[in-house]
C-alpha cells in the first residue's frame, strides 16, 4: 500500500498508509511540503543558528540556546529512547526520513528561502526532539524567578506577593469537558483553546494520521511526529492546557579557572570540574561571534561566569515579544508577576537571606566569577517523554491516554480526556522534581547543601473527572497547585464554569459562544476605585459614570471597553513611575533572552488587581492615580471601538515578509477573558498572543467536530490555504472536521520506502500484550533458531523433523528467492515468538484442493516453543491479531487460507477460536523440490474474512 496524501475543502492533510513508520514518513513528507521554512527555522532555533540567515536579532536566542545545551540535549535523549524505547525511535527516523525526502521540494515553494538565501539543510533523528525542547524551553518561566530575586533585594520580601500572576497573571490556554449526561447526544464534549504567541504560520498544524493500527485527527506541532497535545482517535478524545508547573530550577554558581580548565564551587565546599567549550555562532551580514560554553554539575551556564561569558543585553520595551521569548512560549512565557498567596520569605527556611552568610546577593571572591545555571528535567533524566507520543495515537480508551502519559515528561500539563464507553480522565501529566522550596522560588547558592533534587512529585489526578458532568482547565491554581508557584487568574476558569452552568444541554454548536466570551472579569478592582472618586471635572465624572455602567464585555465593536483599556494604561503608567520602584527599572545584566521577565511596565500592568486591591502600598496615594488617569483621558477619550488598537500582532520569523493581507485585523477579548487575546496594559493594546487554535472533539460523531487555526493549513504567502481560515477564526467560526474518505480530495501517492531485507515488514503494539515485529527471515543469520525450532518434536507437523541446519538454511534460501512464497521471523518485545510462512494459494500444492479467490493468501505459522516459565495465556491470540493486521491491512488481502495437519487438533481449536471458518478436509499431493521432499499431507483447510477479522 502506498503512502495516500489526501486534502480537505480547508486543505487539511490527510494520511493513510501501511503501517505507523510509513505515516510518520508521510507526516514529515506533507510538513516538509507545506512548512518548508516554518521547519527549517525551527531546526536552527533548536541549534542555535538562526542568527546566520536572520541575522543579529536572533543572536539572544542563539547564545540562549547554545548555553543551554538544547541541542546536545535532544540527541542525549534520542539515544536514550534508542536504548529504551526502539520501536518510537524507529518511528521518528522515519519522520525525519519524510522531512529530509520532502524539504527540497517544500522549500521550492517557499519565498523565504531565496529571500534569506537560506538552503534547506539536512534533520538528524534527534531533530524532532530539539525542535520539542526548544519550543517548551520557557514553559515553566524560569526567568521569573530572577524577577522575584530582584524585588526581593529592592522592596523585600513581602512585596513578591504584590505581583502575584493569581492577580492579572499570564494567559495560558482554556479547555473544557462536559460528559454525555449533560449533552444532547449523550456523549461527550471536550473544547477549548491554547493560548500561545501567535505566529505565521501556525504552531498547531491540523492534520488526520490513518493506517490498520489507528486514525486520528487533531494539532500536531510541524517538526514533531504524531498528534502531542489535542487528538480524537474515533472512540477517544484528549487535549490539554499548561499546568503552570515549576520543573526548572536557577542556580547561583562561583567558577573559578584554573589550568585545567573551569571550577564550581559545590554544595560540599570543594570545587568541582565543570566541562567547557568554545562555539562560534555566526551572524548573517556581521562578524561570527565567539561563546564558552560551561556546564556545571548542576547544569549548563546561562549567564555570566568567567571572561568570554558575559551577557548579551538590549532589554525590549514590554517582553511580549515572541523573538526573545522563544518560539512557542505558552502561559509563562509573557512576563508576568510572581507571587503566592501568602508573603513570601526566602529567608524562611535559611536559604535566601541577605546576610552574609550565603552570599546570595554578593559578589564573587577574588578570583571567582558568578554565573547562573538552569537545570532542567531532560537534561538530568535524558527523557523528553516521546514515550507516550504512538501509544497516544494508539489509545481507544481514557484509560488508554491515561497509562501513555504515565511517559510524559514535558511541558507539564493538565489533561483531561473522554470515550464513547463514558470515561473520563483530568490528571497532571509530566515531572516535576521534589526539592526544597527556595529551588522554586528564586536561584538558589549551588555552594550550599540542601537544593538538589530528590525525586519526582506524584503526580495529581481530579477525582472524580467532573463535577455534575463538567470540567474545566484555564491555568489557574487547582488540581496542579502543589507543583507550582505561580498561576493565572481565576477568571477565566470562573467564567467557563458559569457559562456552562448557566444551562444544563449542550451541543457542539454552543461551543463557539464560550470561545468568544468577552467579560472581563479583573476589570472590578479599578472600577471599584472610580466609586469612591470625587472632586472630579464635569468630563471625567461622565466619563466614570459611563463606565461604572459598562457591561464588562471587551468586544471587539465596543467604545466603552477601549476606554476602560485607556483607563487602564494610564493607572499603569503611573503606578509603574512611582519612585519606590524605580530599582526595578533598571535592567540587570542577563542575556536579552531573559529581560522580558524582568521589565516593570507590564509586571505592574499583569498586577494592576493585587496593587490596586492591598491594604497598602508604599504610601502610594493610588486614589489620586486613579483620577488622575481619568482626567487625562477624559480630555480625549477614545472614539473608535476596542478593536482599532486591539490588533493582532503575529510573530514571524522575517520581519517585513510580504503578504497579501498583511493588514492587523482588529481583535475582541482581553487578557482575563475567555477570549484571550493578550495585550501588555500599560505599554500597548497589539495583541501577540492568543488562541493558537480552537477545536471542540465530540465524541457522540467524530464529524460532528470543529477545530479552526488563526491562519491555514500551508505555511507558503500567497498560497490559496495560508490564510483561508483568519475570517472563521476572528469570527469565532469553526470549520468541520471532515472524515470520509470520499469527501477528500486525492493529492498524491508515494511509493513506500524500499525496505532493506531484513528490516521490519509490520510493527504493532497490542495493549497488554506487547510490541509485536515481523521481517523477512534471514536464511542464514536465523537457521540456527529456526533449526531449533522445526527439529523440536512438537513441530512434527511442520514436516522437517531430521533436517540438519544446512538443510533447513538451503529451504529458506530457496524460499527467498520466489515471488510467491514468503518467510518471516515475528517477534514479541523482541524476542523471537513464531515463524511465519506466506504463500499464493494457486502457486501451492493447496491450490489444487479448493476453488482459489483473488485476494486469498496461505499462511503456515509455527510459535516458538514455551520458555522455562511455561506457555503465557494469550500469547498466541497475540501473535495472530498482528499477523493478520498484516495480512489482510498491510498486504491488502481479503482472506486468510491455513492448511493445518488434520491430527494438529489443538492448531485447529486455536485457530476458530480466532474466527476462522473450517473449510473441506483435504489431501495435498506430494511434492518433490530440490531441497526437500514434502510427502502427502492430510490437511483441514480454514479461512479467515477481512469483514469477520476486524468486525466491531
Amino acid at each position: 500500500m502506498a503512502i495516500e496524501i489526501h486534502r480537505d475543502a480547508w486543505g487539511v492533510p490527510h494520511l493513510r498508509a501501511s503501517d505507523a513508520r510509513q505515516l510518520a514518513r508521510a507526516q514529515g513528507l506533507v510538513t516538509a511540503h507545506d512548512r518548508a521554512w516554518q521547519l527549517e527555522v525551527e531546526r536552527h532555533r533548536a541549534q542555535g543558528t538562526s542568527a546566520s540567515f536572520l541575522g543579529a536579532d536572533a543572536l539572544s536566542w542563539d547564545v540562549f540556546a547554545r548555553r543551554a545545551r538544547l541541542a546536545d540535549t535532544a540527541r542525549r535523549c534520542f539515544a536514550a529512547l534508542e536504548r529504551r524505547d526502539a520501536e518510537t525511535a524507529d518511528w521518528v527516523r522515519a519522520y525525519v526520513d519524510g522531512v529530509n525526502e520532502g524539504l527540497a521540494e517544500g522549500a521550492g515553494r517557499a519565498p523565504e528561502f531565496a529571500r534569506t538565501g537560506l538552503a534547506p539543510g539536512r534533520w538528524q533523528p534527534w531533530t524532532p526532539l530539539a525542535v520539542w525542547l526548544g519550543t517548551h524551553i520557557l514553559f515553566a518561566g524560569f526567568p521569573a524567578k530572577l524577577w522575584r530575586e530582584q524585588v526581593i533585594r529592592h522592596l523585600g520580601p513581602e512585596a513578591v506577593g504584590l505581583f502575584a500572576t493569581d492577580g492579572t497573571g499570564t494567559a495560558g490556554s482554556n479547555g473544557w469537558l462536559v460528559t454525555g449526561e449533560r449533552t444532547a447526544t449523550g456523549r461527550a464534549l471536550l473544547a477549548g483553546d491554547p493560548h500561545r504567541f501567535i505566529e505565521d504560520p501556525g504552531v498547531y498544524q491540523q492534520i488526520r494520521l490513518a493506517c490498520p493500527e489507528f486514525d486520528v485527527v487533531g494539532l500536531a506541532v510541524p517538526g514533531v511526529p504524531g498528534i502531542p497535545h489535542f487528538g480524537h482517535t474515533g472512540t477517544v478524545a484528549w487535549a490539554i492546557t499548561n499546568a503552570m508547573a515549576d520543573y526548572q530550577d536557577l542556580y547561583r554558581e562561583r567558577l573559578r579557572r584554573t589550568g585545567a580548565g573551569v571550577e564550581a564551587l559545590g554544595p560540599d565546599g570543594t570545587w568541582q570540574r565543570a566541562t567547557r567549550h568554545t562555539e562560534t555562532v555566526r551572524i548573517a551580514s556581521e562578524p561570527p561571534l565567539e561563546i564558552e560554553i560551561v556546564e556545571t554539575p548542576r547544569g549548563p551556564v546561562i549567564a555570566g561566569g568567567p571572561e568570554g561569558l558575559d551577557a548579551v543585553t538590549v532589554p525590549g520595551p514590554d517582553g511580549s515579544g515572541r523573538g526573545p521569548a522563544g518560539p512557542g512560549a505558552d502561559s509563562a512565557g509573557e512576563p508576568a508577576g510572581p507571587g503566592e498567596e501568602p508573603p513570601y520569605d526566602p529567608g524562611a527556611d535559611g536559604e535566601g537571606r541577605t546576610g552574609a552568610a550565603d552570599g546570595w546577593y554578593h559578589g564573587p571572591a577574588d578570583g571567582e566569577a558568578e554565573a547562573l545555571a538552569l537545570r532542567y528535567p531532560p537534561r538530568v533524566t535524558e527523557d523528553l517523554g516521546f514515550s507516550a507520543l504512538l501509544p497516544l495515537l494508539r489509545a481507544r480508551t481514557v484509560t488508554d491516554v491515561d497509562r501513555a502519559l504515565d511517559a510524559w515528561t514535558e511541558p507539564v500539563n493538565v489533561v483531561q480526556a473522554a470515550d464513547t464507553a463514558g470515561g473520563t480522565l483530568h490528571r497532571v501529566a509530566g515531572k516535576v522534581p521534589l526539592r526544597g522550596q527556595a529551588n522554586r522560588h528564586h536561584p538558589v547558592p549551588a555552594w550550599l547543601p540542601g537544593h538538589d533534587w530528590q525525586g519526582t512529585h506524584q503526580t495529581p489526578y481530579a477525582d472524580p473527572p467532573t463535577t455534575d458532568g463538567i470540567a474545566v482547565m484555564a491555568n489557574a491554581r487547582g488540581l496542579a497547585a502543589p507543583l507550582g508557584v505561580e498561576f493565572a487568574p481565576p477568571h477565566r476558569a470562573n467564567r467557563i464554569g458559569a457559562l456552562l452552568d448557566s444551562r444544563r444541554t449542550w451541543t457542539a454548536d454552543d461551543m463557539a459562544a464560550i470561545h468568544t466570551d468577552t467579560h472581563l472579569g479583573s476589570a472590578a478592582p479599578l472600577l471599584e476605585r472610580l466609586t469612591a472618586l470625587t472632586g472630579l471635572s464635569p468630563a471625567a465624572a461622565a466619563l466614570r459614570d459611563r463606565l461604572l455602567d459598562w457591561d464588562r464585555r471587551m468586544d471587539a465593536d465596543s467604545t466603552d471597553a477601549a476606554v476602560f483599556a485607556a483607563l487602564r494604561h494610564a493607572v499603569v503608567r503611573r503606578l509603574a513611575a512611582e519612585p519606590v520602584f524605580a530599582p526595578l527599572t533598571e535592567p540587570p545584566a542577563y542575556p536579552e533572552v531573559l529581560l522580558p521577565w524582568l521589565a516593570l511596565v507590564p509586571r505592574v500592568g499583569h498586577a494592576l488587581e493585587h496593587l490596586l486591591e492591598a491594604k497598602e502600598l508604599y504610601d502610594i496615594d493610588r486614589t489620586a492615580a486613579v483620577r488622575d488617569a481619568l482626567e487625562e483621558i477624559a480630555t480625549a477619550p477614545p472614539a473608535r471601538p476596542w478593536s482599532a488598537t486591539h490588533r493582532l500582532a503575529p510573530w514571524r520569523a522575517l520581519p517585513g515578509q510580504p503578504a497579501a493581507d498583511a493588514a492587523e485585523p482588529g481583535l475582541g477579548g482581553d487578557h482575563d477573558c475567555v477570549l484571550c487575546t493578550s495585550a501588555v496594559p500599560g505599554v500597548t493594546d497589539r495583541a501577540a498572543r492568543g488562541p493558537a487554535a480552537r477545536y471542540v472533539w465530540d465524541l457522540a460523531d467524530r464529524e460532528g467536530s470543529r477545530w479552526v487555526v488563526p491562519f491555514g493549513a500551508d505555511g507558503v504567502p500567497g498560497s490559496p490555504h495560508h490564510h483561508d481560515q483568519l475570517p472563521l477564526w476572528l469570527k469565532g467560526e469553526l470549520a468541520p472536521v471532515v472524515t470520509d474518505w470520499t469527501r477528500l480530495t486525492p493529492e498524491r501517492t508515494v511509493p513506500d520506502t524500499p525496505r532493506n531485507p531484513m528490516t521490519d515488514l509490520h510493527v504493532q503494539h497490542i495493549d497488554g500484550f506487547g510490541t509485536v515485529r515481523i521481517r523477512p527471515v534471514d536464511p542464514e543469520g536465523d537457521a540456527e533458531l529456526i533449526h531449533s525450532w522445526v527439529s523440536d518434536e512438537r513441530a512434527v507437523f511442520w514436516g522437517m523433523n531430521g533436517l540438519g541446519r544446512d538443510q533447513v538454511a538451503e529451504i529458506y534460501a530457496h524460499m527467498a528467492t520466489l515471488d510467491t512464497h514468503h518467510a518471516h521471523l515475528v517477534t514479541k518485545d523482541g524476542e523471537p515468538a513464531a515463524l511465519l510462512q506466506t504463500y499464493e494459494p494457486s502457486a501451492d500444492r493447496v491450490g489444487e484442493c479448493y476453488d482459489v479467490r483473488p485476494g486469498d493468501l496461505g499462511v503456515h505459522l509455527l510459535l516458538a516453543p514455551a520458555g522455562a516459565d511455561g506457555p503465557h495465556p494469550g500469547w498466541t491470540s497475540g501473535l495472530v491479531k498482528a499477523i493478520t493486521t498484516y495480512v489482510l491491512r498491510v498486504l491488502d488481502r481479503s482472506r486468510i487460507v491455513i492448511d493445518p495437519d488434520v491430527r494438529n487438533a489443538k492448531a485447529i481449536a486455536r485457530f476458530e477460536r480466532q474466527g476462522f471458518t473450517r473449510g473441506p478436509a483435504v489431501v495435498l499431493p506430494e511434492v518433490d523440490l530440490p531441497e526437500v521432499y514434502l510427502p502427502e499431507k492430510h490437511a483441514q483447510l480454514a479461512f479467515l474474512e477481512r469483514a469477520v477479522a476486524f468486525a466491531g
